[in-house]
C-alpha cells in the first residue's frame, strides 16, 4: 500500500462543490413544461372499509386535471418482493395515512384544495396495534387473501396475520438445552424508528408519445424502480428511463417505487407530466420505518460459561403491508447469534400484519433489533454465572475458519482482537466514579454482493470520464470509484470527471445497499480501470513499436523507459483516431466471505434522582480491510455511531390506541442533535482480507449495530437497572 497515490488518502468528495454551491440536482429540483402537481388524500383511520368516495367536486375544480381512487386501480398491487400493497386503497384502509385518492392539478395549492372536496365515508373496523395480539388466532384477519399474494416466501396453508415464518438452524437445539447446566431466558422489545433523512420523497413522471416514460425520483435503486413499477402497471420495465438525481439521505428508506407508480397512473390519465413531493408529516405517518419487534432469547451454557444452545425468536411488526422488504424479510435478523461458537442454534423470524404504517429497510436492517437483544443477553448470562462480561464473550468467540451458529464457515473473523482493542482504548476496567458504568457489545457484518457496470472514456484531449448508473445517496460512492480509477490510470483525481448515467445506458445496477458500494461499484470501477489500462498499453505499444510489458503508466501518459519515449493519453487517443472507451462489470451476489467486526464500549452516568442517562463516551473498534479514503471511512463510522446512539436512547415512533402516529413532525419526533453527541473515539485494526478492491471491507453499517446494547449494559453497570426495551428513557430507568 505504500506506493498508492490515490487510494488511502483523505480525498474530498467529488460532488462536494456542487452541493455546497446549490447546483446539485435533487428530484425536488426537477421541473418540466406543463407539469402538474400531485397531492394525496390519506386515511384518518387505521382500519376501515371504504363505503363511498365522491370525487365529483374535486374533479370539477378549475385547474384539476386528474383524480384517481382505488377503484381506478382496482386489483393493482405493488411490492419489492411480497406484492401486497395497493397503489391506492382498494376498498379497505389498513393504516392511518394510507393513500385513498390522488389529485393532479396546475399547482400544489389547487391540488390541496381539491383534496378538501373529496368526500369519503368509512366503516370503522377493529384496530390491531399490538403485534403479539395480532398473532392470536382470534385476531381480526387484516389480509384475508394473503395466501394468493405474489412473492410469498412460502406457501400459506391457513391465512393469518403471521404471513412470513422462517427458521435458520444448526444442530439440535432441544438436545443442546438438555446438555446445558444453566438456561437464561429473556424478552426484549424495540420500537419502530424513522430513517430521518433530510430530503422527503419526491417523484416526477413524464409519459412520452412512443410509450416510454422519463422518471426522476429520490430513490437509490433505479433498476428496482423499473422492475416494481413495471410489474405493477404492466408496462415494460425497460420503457421506464430513470434519470439520475442526488439523494438527500437514504439509510434504507429510499428504495420503493410506490410514488412513481402513482405519478405514472396520474400522468397517463392527465396526458401531462406529474410530480409528487410529500411533506414530512406524511413521511412520519406513512413512511417505511425500521421494524419494531419483540425478541425472545433462550440460551443454554455450561457452568464454565461455554455456550451450548440458543433459541432466538423474532416477532417483527410488519405494519399494514410487507411490500417494502426487498427480500421479504430482514437480512440481518438471522445473524442474531453473533460471532460466537454455538453448536446448537435455532433462529425463528415471524412477520406479522398490524394496523400501523408499513415497515421497511433501515441501515443494518434486522441487525440492530437482533444485537440489542443478543448482546444484552450476553451480559445477563455473564451476570448469572458471576463472570466478567468481556471474558464470557472471549471464551465463546469464533476464530478464523470456524463455523458460524447457522453453519457457515467464516474464514476471517477477528472478534477477540477487535474486542480487546475496544476494551484497551476505552479503559474498560479502570476505576469508575459513582453512578458511572461501562458496557461492551459486539457486532458482525458479512459483506453483501451485487451487480454494477462502469464505463471509462479517454478523449482526444486526454480527459478521463468515469460513468455509472449508481445513485449516490450521500456516502460518496463516486469519490471512491474515482480514487480507484486514478490509482490504476495514474492520473490525479481532479483530472477525472464523473457522470451519472440514465438507467437505459447500462444493463443492470443493483444500487446502493447493504454497505456494498465499495465492493460492488468499486469492483466495476476497478474492472473498467484495469480494462482501460490494458487498452491504453495495447494502443501505445502499437504506436511505439514496443511490447505492452515494456511500457508503464505515469502521470497521465505512457512511458517507454528504454526508448525514452512518452505519449500522453490525449496523444494516444488522437493517434488511435477515436476516444478510448471501455466497460467494467462486477457481478457477485454472494455474501462475504469475510466478517467485518465492530466492538463498542459505552461509558454512561446515570442520575439516580431522575433516571436520566448521560452517555459520556462511546469507543468504537473496527476490524476492517484497506481503507480507501480515511475521511469518508471515519465519516461513516461517526454517523453510524450517532444513529445507534439515537436508537438506544431517543428515537421511537409512538402510536395512540386508534393507531395514529403521535409525533408527525420533526419538532416532536426526536433524533440526536449535536449537543447530545458524546465524545467519540475510534480505533482501527486493519487486515489484508476483504472482498472489496485492494482488500477493502464494508464499513457503512457496522458501527451502529452494537451501540444500543452497549448503552444498556453500561446503565446496568452504573446503577443495577436492566432495561430490556428501547429507547432507554429516564422514566424506564427511574
Amino acid at each position: 500500500m505504500n506506493d498508492m497515490r490515490s487510494v488511502g488518502i483523505p480525498s474530498p468528495r467529488v460532488e462536494g462543490e456542487q452541493k455546497v454551491a446549490g447546483t446539485a440536482i435533487y428530484a425536488v429540483d426537477v421541473a418540466l413544461p406543463d407539469m402538474l402537481w400531485a397531492k394525496v388524500l390519506r386515511s384518518p383511520l387505521a382500519h376501515g372499509r371504504i363505503k363511498r368516495i365522491d370525487t365529483a367536486k374535486a374533479a370539477a375544480l378549475p385547474g384539476v386535471k386528474a383524480v384517481l381512487t382505488g377503484a381506478d386501480l382496482a386489483g393493482i398491487k405493488i411490492g419489492k418482493k411480497i406484492v401486497d400493497m395497493p397503489i391506492l386503497a382498494d376498498n379497505v384502509v389498513r393504516y392511518a395515512g394510507e393513500k385513498v385518492a390522488a389529485v393532479a392539478a396546475l399547482s400544489e395549492a389547487i391540488a390541496e384544495a381539491a383534496l378538501d372536496l373529496i368526500d369519503v365515508e368509512y366503516e370503522e373496523l377493529p384496530v390491531l396495534t399490538d403485534v403479539l395480539e395480532a398473532m392470536q388466532a382470534t385476531a381480526p384477519l387484516l389480509h384475508p387473501d394473503v395466501a394468493g399474494y405474489k412473492g410469498l416466501l412460502h406457501k400459506i396453508e391457513s391465512p393469518s396475520n403471521v404471513f412470513v415464518h422462517l427458521t435458520w438452524k444448526k444442530g439440535i437445539v432441544e438436545e443442546g438445552f438438555r446438555q446445558s447446566d444453566v438456561i437464561v431466558e429473556n424478552t426484549f422489545t424495540v420500537p419502530a424508528v424513522h430513517q430521518a433523512y433530510i430530503e422527503p420523497h419526491s417523484s416526477l413522471v413524464r409519459i412520452n408519445s412512443d410509450g416510454s416514460a422519463d422518471v426522476w425520483s429520490s430513490n437509490k435503486s433505479p433498476f428496482g424502480i423499473r422492475d416494481v413499477v413495471g410489474a405493477a402497471l404492466q408496462v415494460a420495465p425497460a420503457s421506464l428511463i430513470i434519470h439520475p438525481c442526488y439523494v438527500g439521505g437514504d439509510f434504507g428508506g429510499k428504495g420503493d417505487g410506490n410514488d412513481v407508480a402513482l405519478c405514472y397512473a396520474l400522468a397517463r390519465q392527465a396526458g401531462r407530466p406529474v410530480k409528487l413531493t410529500v411533506d414530512y408529516s406524511e413521511e412520519l405517518s406513512a413512511g417505511n420505518p425500521r421494524h419494531g419487534a419483540v425478541i425472545k432469547i433462550k440460551t443454554g451454557v455450561k457452568k464454565n460459561g461455554i455456550m451450548i444452545a440458543e433459541h432466538i425468536e423474532f416477532v417483527f411488526d410488519s405494519g399494514a403491508y410487507g411490500s417494502y422488504r426487498p427480500q421479504g424479510y430482514l437480512v440481518g435478523a438471522h445473524d442474531a447469534p453473533g460471532p460466537y461458537r454455538v453448536p446448537n442454534c435455532l433462529v425463528e423470524e415471524k412477520y406479522v400484519y398490524t394496523n400501523k404504517m408499513p415497515a421497511g429497510y433501515m441501515r443494518a436492517p434486522g441487525h440492530l433489533q437482533a444485537f440489542f437483544a443478543s448482546e444484552s443477553q450476553a451480559d445477563l448470562i455473564a451476570q448469572r454465572l458471576a463472570m466478567d462480561p468481556s471474558e464470557f464473550r472471549r471464551m465463546n468467540f469464533m476464530h478464523d475458519g470456524d463455523t458460524s451458529p447457522l453453519g457457515h464457515v467464516i474464514p476471517h473473523v477477528k472478534a477477540a482482537e477487535t474486542l480487546s482493542r475496544a476494551l484497551d482504548a476505552s479503559g474498560f476496567k479502570k476505576p469508575k466514579g459513582k453512578n458511572v458504568g461501562r458496557g461492551c457489545a459486539i457486532g458482525d457484518w458479512v459483506s453483501k454482493g451485487g451487480e454494477s457496470y462502469a464505463i471509462i472514456k479517454i478523449d482526444e484531449h486526454g480527459n478521463v470520464t468515469l460513468s455509472s448508473a449508481v445513485t449516490d445517496t450521500g456516502p460518496g460512492v463516486f469519490t471512491m470509484m474515482r480514487q480507484i480509477v486514478g490509482e490504476e490510470l495514474k492520473v490525479p483525481l481532479d483530472a477525472i470527471a464523473v457522470e451519472m448515467l440514465d438507467s437505459d445506458k447500462v444493463v443492470k445496477d443493483t444500487g446502493v445497499r447493504g454497505s456494498s458500494s465499495t465492493r460492488v461499484h468499486g469492483g466495476s470501477a476497478l474492472d473498467a480501470a484495469v480494462n482501460a489500462r490494458t487498452e491504453i498499453l495495447r494502443i501505445a505499444a502499437s504506436l511505439m513499436n514496443a511490447m505492452p510489458n515494456e511500457l508503464m503508466l505515469f502521470d497521465g501518459g505512457v512511458t517507454h523507459g528504454r526508448a525514452e519515449r512518452r505519449m500522453t493519453y490525449g496523444e494516444i487517443a488522437r493517434a488511435h483516431g477515436q476516444p478510448i472507451v471501455v466497460e467494467g462489470h462486477y457481478a457477485n451476489m454472494s455474501d462475504g466471505p469475510e466478517a467485518s467486526l465492530v466492538a463498542q464500549v459505552a461509558e454512561v452516568e446515570v442520575d439516580r434522582e431522575t433516571g436520566a442517562v448521560s452517555v459520556r463516551k462511546l469507543t468504537t473498534a473496527h476490524n476492517t480491510g484497506t481503507i480507501l479514503n480515511p475521511l469518508t471511512h471515519q465519516g461513516q463510522i461517526d454517523g453510524a455511531v450517532v444513529m445507534g446512539f439515537g436508537y438506544g436512547l431517543v428515537e421511537q415512533i409512538g402510536y395512540d390506541e386508534s393507531g395514529k402516529v403521535l409525533a408527525s413532525n420533526m419538532g416532536e419526533y426526536k433524533i440526536p442533535c449535536i449537543k447530545d453527541v458524546p465524545a467519540l473515539q475510534t480505533t482501527i485494526l486493519q487486515s489484508d482480507f476483504g472482498s472489496g478492491p485492494y482488500n477493502s471491507m464494508s464499513i457503512g453499517e457496522t458501527a451502529l449495530i452494537p451501540t444500543a446494547a452497549a448503552i444498556a449494559n453500561a446503565v446496568e453497570d452504573a446503577v443495577g437497572v436492566r432495561i430490556k426495551s428501547l429507547p432507554i428513557t429516564a422514566e424506564k430507568v427511574l
